[in-house]
């Protein structure tokens, strides 16, 4: 049907001959028309199934530079889409309060990687949060931490407080988890691979006699 078509049209290419299409040319028609309107080179090149993104950009009829244009231009129209809230300049309460983020993720045992205008999963007891970053210095206040839960576990077991003893567990599971981690940080720190100074014989291509 495509090909009764398009001989009914006439056309023809540059040495007359009458235009014809198979199948595969509407993948490249489709990449062309694609990235001509913002999509990246790298995702046509996952929907297409290509191993090389060099393969990809052959497969459009376009130049670089209009690739880069057009996908200038559909962020420009998706820019242009959403709220103009999202693009106004920050009032100083709120710019303070965006730098008084990363303020408070200095902790005694290291450094939060809570990402900003999200709340504690984990209602600030950091020694259970998957997102508190170690500081190796700060290992013997982990040891301090699990000796006092396991001297709390202890208690609350002796008074009979099980929902308590239950908790530390976590906590404590958690703290000797922190202080592995720890000490493998250490451990990479400290270990130093030799590699040894070459010498000539090791290095040089050849040697002449004279």
């Amino acid at each position: 049907m495509v090909s009764n078509a398009l001989a009914r049209t006439g056309l023809t290419d540059i040495t007359g001959k009458p235009l014809d299409f198979a199948p595969h040319d509407f993948r490249r028609i489709f990449t062309t028309d694609a990235i001509m309107n913002g999509m990246p080179p790298h995702i046509a090149q996952l929907l297409l199934g290509h191993k090389d993104i060099n393969t990809t950009m052959g497969y459009k009829a376009v130049y670089p530079e209009e690739a880069i244009n057009g996908h200038r231009a559909f962020i420009a129209r998706r820019r242009g889409l959403r709220p103009s809230e999202e693009y106004r300049h920050p009032n100083d309460t709120e710019w303070d309060e965006f730098l008084g983020h990363f303020e408070r993720r200095r902790l005694a045992l290291g450094d939060c990687g809570r990402a900003y205008g999200t709340n504690c999963i984990h209602e600030h007891s950091c020694v259970r949060c998957p997102l508190l970053r170690v500081d190796p210095a700060q290992r013997q206040r982990l040891i301090d931490i699990r000796d006092n839960l396991t001297f709390r576990i202890a208690e609350a077991e002796r008074e009979g407080w099980l929902g308590e003893a239950d908790g530390l567990r976590v906590s404590l599971a958690a703290a000797k988890e922190k202080l592995a981690h720890a000490d493998a940080s250490l451990q990479r720190r400290v270990v130093a691979v030799e590699l040894g100074m070459p010498s000539f014989r090791d290095v040089a291509a050849r040697t002449v006699t004279t």
